[in-house]
């Protein structure tokens, strides 16, 4: 039997994509990404990692090309990333089942990818999750806000990455956004299908869980509303214990609502003035940043452990250290072109600093979409306080500086 490989299907734009490369290669395996479009994903070059273009929404021709490498290599598991397009992660459990391997329930993963499908049965089990009604078309749009009250959450029913989510506070605001998605700007999958749902107001929180198990909980702060694009996370979320406790029993009820329970999983929910109030499930990791919050602050490797349980191996889930560790996202206040950044490398001077990284370079067209896009690079701190983490953040943020020329206007 050949080499063992771990076959990716799909990367990831930013970080997990490189961390799951490196995890597989510590863990003594060969992994090979099958992609669409590898060069998406510049970390393959990079690290010289090993990629197949094949067409990822085409479950036949994933099955030819995994039953090829099968005679060149020991496939120990397959796994991938959801992305923009959480169908992936589906068709992941879908392979795995089909070359009788670890891995998700396909069937469970899709109608958790289903938010409006999601919202029944978590409300069906018992969990409290916001008012919500179904659309297709303005006319449903309009008279689901009507019904709900403003304000009102507008969201496509399938998608990740906050993409065409937006606060609506007046009928105006609603209208505008409902062109948005049904006038030919957002892409979607298959027919629409918007989910108006009730805006519930309190802290939000991550809530990251392998298997049966929570691991912990992450606090995140956005960048000014109408959008939600993630400004700032932190982990642990400052709770007391009686809270953890909570979130852990909402967390389970959720997973027996939904049928999940293997793998990675990511709830995201706000706590209100009526308790916490479940806002999306995700059955995958969560992408931004949070596993390497959780290992800097807790020794947990989310990702080596997903792998493990991947290939069969019993995943190790125990903290070895107990710290604070919390990420910036550096965010452009205006539309235009990058003619300089500044300061990253006196940022990640500073002491307690773990990463600053940057996802453009000068001279970058910036157009702000509202949603993950419009990260600009990130900084994570460490310490062993969340007070001293803080403070290490605020003065590494302080010392990155941009420049943005506008666009020229039009007309």
């Amino acid at each position: 039997m050949g080499r063992k490989a771990l076959i990716l299907v799909e990367g990831h734009a930013r970080d997990n994509g490189l961390r799951y490369v490196k995890a597989a290669q510590r863990l003594g395996l060969h992994p090979i990404t099958l992609a669409s479009n590898p060069t998406d994903y510049g970390y393959l070059a990079s690290e010289r990692s090993a990629a197949i273009r094949v067409d990822t929404s085409n479950l036949d021709a994933l099955i030819r090309t995994c039953s090829q490498l099968r005679q060149s290599y020991d496939v120990a598991g397959i796994t991938g990333f959801s992305g923009i397009d959480e169908s992936v992660y589906a068709t992941v459990g879908k392979l795995c089942r089909y070359f009788d391997l670890q891995g998700p329930n396909p069937a469970f993963i899709e109608r958790c990818c289903d938010k409006f499908f999601q919202r029944q049965l978590l409300a069906d089990g018992g969990v409290p999750v916001p008012a919500y009604r179904l659309a297709t078309n303005a006319t449903d749009v309009e008279r689901s806000a009507a019904e709900i009250g403003y304000p009102v959450i507008v969201k496509p029913a399938v998608g990740s990455g906050s993409i065409g989510v937006r606060l609506c506070c007046t009928f105006s605001e609603l209208a505008e956004h409902t062109t948005h998605l049904l006038g030919g700007k957002h892409v979607w999958p298959s027919s629409p299908r918007i989910l108006v749902e009730e805006f519930v107001l309190g802290p939000f929180y991550s809530v990251e869980i392998m298997g049966n198990e929570v691991i912990g909980t992450v606090a995140v702060d956005f960048s000014p509303p109408p959008h939600f694009v993630f400004h700032k996370t932190t982990f642990p979320a400052p709770l007391a214990d009686d809270d953890h406790e909570r979130i852990a029993h909402l967390s389970l009820s959720s997973l027996r609502a939904l049928g999940l329970g293997w793998g990675p999983t990511n709830m995201e929910f706000r706590w209100t003035k009526r308790g916490p109030v479940v806002i999306e499930i995700n059955p995958r990791l969560a992408g931004a940043l949070e596993p390497q919050l959780v290992q800097l602050a807790s020794g947990v490797d989310l990702i080596t452990e997903h792998i493990k349980l991947v290939i069969g191996e019993e995943c190790d889930l125990r903290r070895s250290h107990s710290q604070t560790a919390a990420a910036r996202f550096l965010v452009p206040d205006r539309d235009g072109i990058l003619d300089w950044i500044d300061g990253v490398s006196r940022a990640a001077a500073v002491p307690g600093v773990a990463e600053v990284k940057l996802y453009i370079q000068p001279e970058t067209p910036i157009v702000r979409k509202g949603d993950f896009r419009d990260w600009i690079g990130h900084i994570i701190a460490v310490s062993p306080s969340l007070a001293q983490t803080e403070t290490i953040l605020e003065r590494a943020v302080a010392l990155i500086d941009w420049s943005i020329t506008p666009l020229p206007a039009l007309g």
